[in-house]
């Protein structure tokens, strides 16, 4: 059983990663929106990417006499549209082989270690498993998570994030492996586990509140004798799960974001020395709400995430039950 629990875990969360991958890329792309050592994307040269919507391009002059305004920040929908335009229509699906590595490690672990603990530690006699077990389960089993797949977390940032570069200080990643290489060749090994306190922390979270808060909404629900069990019940306590961890992760995405993102140069100073230093220099520059930038597409990510997620394991629980 406790096989299966990892395996029917690991194909509803790659399922579920896939398909909301270019959510998460607009997320996370508006959380790195306002870092002050970036530079000046109006300064940046035009380009005309392949699968451009539009036909016309502008020219930068080649010098200024004064620095060009910040250009203001757009919200997840035209950031979309924004990145078809310029990018290209793929460009919305970069580092989803990165994607794909992280839900098969961290996905995979974390469903499936809960679902052995929430087993384990049920009442013998009832079966039932009461809510601040179901949350110290999810927190064990985020943590571990986490530690197992933050080398493709890392890389999935930094290929969702490349494009927002200027073309010549773009890392270019080939792949997720490729990613991984080249972080390791030029900064080293333990930059694989760059912001690892910062996801370890996210996931505990986003696990005890998705996963515990998922098994508590359904248990209500079909106790009470609101909705049987189907895919009516699934939907509606997975859209509340995925609500519950994106209100409860916010904060740590964002400073995760910008952690693993930064580019430490040789013999230069890191723009942040660790998560409290970016949360403090994140909320002097830019008001505490900063926080929670991100928070639309976070939410528009992991409703549908997470309704894919849970209905697809229902889905495959089914298909499974006589292995």
């Amino acid at each position: 059983m406790g096989v299966k629990g990892f395996v029917e875990g690991g194909i509803a969360s790659i399922i579920a990663g896939a398909s909301t991958h270019p959510l998460d890329l607009i997320k996370v792309r508006i959380q790195l929106q306002g870092e002050s050592h970036l530079p000046n994307p109006a300064m940046q040269p035009a380009f005309r990417p392949a699968l451009a919507f539009t036909s016309a391009t502008t020219s930068m002059p080649s010098t200024f006499c004064a620095p060009a305004p910040q250009p203001p920040r757009v919200g997840p929908v035209s950031l979309g549209l924004r990145i078809a335009q310029t990018e290209g229509v793929k460009a919305l699906f970069s580092g989803v082989s990165a994607t794909i590595l992280r839900q098969t490690l961290y996905s995979t672990t974390r469903m499936g270690l809960y679902d052995i603990l929430k087993r384990k530690w049920a009442d013998p006699e009832s079966g039932n498993l009461p809510l601040p077990r179901k949350l110290a389960a999810g927190l064990v089993a985020g943590g571990v998570g986490a530690a197992v797949g933050n080398p493709a977390d890392v890389a999935m940032v930094r290929m969702q994030a490349d494009g927002r570069l200027p073309i010549h200080q773009r890392r270019n990643y080939r792949s997720v492996i490729d990613a991984i290489r080249e972080m390791s060749k030029h900064e080293g090994i333990t930059s694989l586990w760059r912001g690892s306190s910062l996801t370890v922390n996210r996931a505990m979270i986003v696990t005890a509140s998705q996963l515990a808060s998922y098994d508590q909404m359904k248990e209500v629900i079909l106790e009470k004798g609101i909705m049987n069990d189907g895919i009516g019940t699934h939907v509606v306590a997975s859209f509340g799960a995925g609500f519950v961890a994106a209100v409860a992760s916010n904060p740590i995405d964002v400073i995760k974001t910008r952690v693993m993102n930064m580019k430490v140069e040789a013999g230069a100073t890191a723009p942040y020395s660790g998560a409290l230093d970016c949360a403090m220099k994140t909320v002097r520059a830019e008001g505490p709400m900063a926080l929670y930038k991100g928070f639309v597409p976070t939410i528009s990510r992991q409703g549908p995430f997470t309704v894919v997620l849970f209905v697809t394991l229902e889905k495959v629980r089914e298909l499974l039950k006589d292995f």
